[in-house]
Parts: C-alpha cells; sequence; structure tokens
C-alpha cells in the first residue's frame, strides 16, 4: 500500500493549484492588467474562436452555472462587447458574437497572454519546454474525463533524427496512399536538407507532433523572402488521423508566421490530398493557381494556396 495518504495527496494537488494559479495571474484583480475576469476574458476567448456558440455551447464547454453565465453575458452585452443573434436555423437559437468593440478589447488581451507565455518560455531551454509540455499533457490526459474529445499529443522543437522521420513517413505513406515514387521521397528530402543548412530560428519554425512518445506528424514554416513565409511537410501519422492534429499544427505555423511579421505564407500541395486542402481552406487559405504535372508518377494537379496574413 503506499504511504502517501489522502491528506498528502489532496495538500499536494491544492499547492500545486496555488502555484499555477500565482503564475499566470489569475490572482490579479483583473486577468492581464485588465478590468475584466478570468471568466469573462476566457468568454470572449471562446466566442472569437468558435463557430456559432449559444450560452448553452458554453455552459457545456466552461463547467459554469447558468446563472452564472447568464449574468457575466448580460454584463459584457450592456458594455457592447458581445450581441445575441437569432440563429438562421434555428430561430429558438440565439447566437453570441463579438461586436466590433468586443474585438478590440478582446484581441489586446489574447496577444498579451501570447507574449506572457512566450517570456516564461524564453526562461527555459528547448529540453525544459519539452519537459513541461509533457508533463502538461499528462495533467490534461489523466483528468480529462471524455478522453474522446482529448487531444492526446504534445508539439516539440525538431531534434536530430526528427528529418530523417519525415523524409522516411513521407515516402512510405504517399507511396501507400497515392502510388507515388522514390523521386518524392527525393524532395522531401531536398526540402528537409535546405531547412536544417539554412535554419533561421528567428524566422524559421518546425514542429513535431508527439503522441505516448512517438513522433505521429510534422509541420514546417521556412522563409521565402522578408515579408513571405512558406508552409512546408505538413504530415499527419494515420495512427493519429482523427484527432484534431493537422488543424492544431497549420494553427500553429499561421501563428508562428504572424509573430515574425510576415505579410502571406504560402504553399504548394496537390489536389489528391483531400484532407490536407480542407484544413488549409478551413484555415482561411485561398486557391490562388493549379498545374497538372507527374513528377512523382501518376498526373496530378499541383496547387498554389496563400494566406495573407
Amino acid at each position: 500500500m503506499s504511504l502517501i495518504t489522502l491528506e498528502n495527496r489532496i495538500h499536494t494537488v491544492r499547492h500545486f493549484n496555488r502555484f499555477i494559479t500565482r503564475n499566470i495571474g489569475v490572482l490579479q484583480e483583473g486577468l492581464l492588467h485588465s478590468p475584466y475576469s478570468l471568466t469573462e476574458v476566457r468568454i470572449m476567448f471562446e466566442l472569437a474562436h468558435r463557430d456559432n456558440p449559444t450560452a448553452s455551447d458554453l455552459t457545456k464547454e466552461l463547467g459554469l452555472d447558468a446563472g452564472y453565465l447568464s449574468r457575466i453575458l448580460a454584463r459584457l452585452e450592456q458594455q457592447g462587447l458581445i450581441v445575441k443573434v437569432r440563429s438562421e436555423t434555428d430561430g429558438r437559437q440565439r447566437i453570441l458574437q463579438l461586436t466590433p468593440e468586443g474585438k478590440e478589447v478582446y484581441l489586446p488581451l489574447n496577444e498579451r497572454s501570447n507574449e506572457e507565455v512566450a517570456e516564461m518560455l524564453s526562461e527555459l531551454s528547448e529540453g525544459d519546454q519539452v519537459q513541461l509540455f509533457k508533463a502538461m499533457q499528462t495533467i490534461e490526459k489523466l483528468l480529462t474525463k471524455d478522453f474522446k474529445y482529448s487531444k492526446p499529443f504534445i508539439l516539440r522543437p525538431h531534434e536530430p533524427g526528427d528529418m530523417g522521420w519525415i523524409v522516411h513517413k513521407h515516402g512510405v505513406l504517399y507511396a501507400q496512399e497515392y502510388g507515388w515514387d522514390e523521386r518524392f521521397e527525393a524532395s522531401v528530402l531536398q526540402i528537409a536538407t535546405e531547412f536544417i543548412n539554412n535554419y533561421n530560428p528567428k524566422q524559421e519554425r518546425c514542429w513535431i507532433a508527439e503522441m505516448n512518445g512517438e513522433i505521429v506528424g510534422s509541420i514546417v514554416v521556412v522563409q521565402e523572402s522578408d515579408t513571405i513565409a512558406k508552409l512546408r511537410l505538413l504530415i499527419v501519422d494515420p495512427k493519429a488521423r482523427g484527432m484534431g492534429l493537422g488543424t492544431r499544427l497549420v494553427e500553429e505555423a499561421i501563428q508562428f508566421a504572424k509573430r515574425a511579421k510576415y505579410q502571406k505564407l504560402v504553399l504548394w500541395t496537390n489536389h489528391v490530398l483531400k484532407e490536407a486542402r480542407h484544413i488549409y481552406r478551413k484555415a482561411g487559405f485561398t486557391l490562388v493557381a493549379e498545374e497538372k504535372h507527374s513528377n512523382y508518377g501518376p498526373e496530378v494537379i499541383g496547387e498554389t494556396w496563400e494566406l495573407i496574413l
């Protein structure tokens, strides 16, 4: 039997809760030096990132008492930060949206939050950051009641050996799923080699996705010019598909490109990659050019997509 008593375990959990709330600043009167509480800012975050949310959706997502949430929504509505709009598909429902004034309030808060986290991470080495992310993922995994809706993966910077995995996985998967030959693997190898040889950490980034300690995905942002970045080497292992990993990787790349002050993010793909194309379109990319080719065996349509940042 464990020598750690229930009382000691409760003390440990509460000690950690006090530590983390102090470090992320939620004990301050206003979150991020603003007049808004943590709950209010979280509600604005949900409205900025969800499609057509209702009060019921927020109640379920945030685990809030319906009455308490209603009072907060009423206060935000009185301040002109949110508005309730009748649903076009169900007239009984009211969709919650940020007003232009609400967006003006929320966006600086979101940016300030990103800056504070970036500052905290800058004090940790790459190895310590990976260890921190894994610990966070473990906590989230263990405390998520419905694992189906959790994200059982972590994202980390590339390490020695990762580019080899990227090249190998591209070569194997694209041969199996699309019948592409070894020329595609050679093309991926060239891209990976150029990234390593010319890596500029201020303007370029690679994310490696891990699940249960195993690599399951990647994406890379490379510098095309002072104002244009290119999205490359997006891949998700079949065992990790359907979990939102591809979308998460693309979102990370877009946010990095914005922080690096690029004006445009471009990518090249092929029409047969339906899942990837769906992710790009959902993220706001626009198809700007098409051209048939048979560089890797079967004839396909190469596509150029771009996103104005």
